[in-house]
C-alpha cells in the first residue's frame, strides 16, 4: 500500500502538481495548460527536463487567465497583462522603501523628480 501524499503543508511558491492535477484544480484542459507554457504565460518548473509541475501560485495564475480569457481577453493581451502586473509589483517594491505609507506628499515629491528626470 502506497502513502497518500499531503500537500497541505507544502509552501505555495514549491511545484509540486503535475499537469493533470493542475489541469483538474484550475478548470482548464491539460492542452490548455501546455499551450500557455508555450506561448510563456504560464511557465511550470520541469523536472528532469520534461515533466510539469505546478505550484499553488501557478495554479492560481491559471485560474486568473481563465477568468481574463471568460471576460474576452484574448492570450496576447493576457500576457501583456501578466507583464504589466509585475512591471508595476517590481516598481512597488522599489518604491517601498523610498514611500512612507499614508505619506501623499512623498508620493508626490517622488513623481516631481521622476518628471525631472524623464524631461
Amino acid at each position: 500500500m502506497t502513502a497518500k501524499k499531503n500537500y497541505r503543508n507544502i509552501e505555495d511558491h514549491i511545484p509540486v502538481f503535475s499537469i493533470s492535477i493542475a489541469a483538474e484544480l484550475s478548470g482548464l484542459h491539460p492542452q490548455t495548460l501546455r499551450q500557455y507554457d508555450r506561448l510563456g504565460i504560464v511557465s511550470p518548473s520541469r523536472e528532469g527536463g520534461t515533466r510539469r509541475l505546478y505550484s499553488r501560485i501557478d495554479i492560481a495564475k491559471l485560474k486568473y487567465v481563465s477568468q481574463l480569457t471568460s471576460e474576452g481577453v484574448n492570450l496576447e493581451g493576457v500576457k501583456r497583462i501578466l507583464m504589466l502586473e509585475k512591471h508595476i509589483r517590481s516598481l512597488e517594491a522599489k518604491l517601498g522603501g523610498v514611500i512612507r505609507p499614508g505619506n501623499t506628499t512623498d508620493v508626490e515629491l517622488w513623481k516631481s523628480r521622476r518628471i525631472q528626470k524623464v524631461q
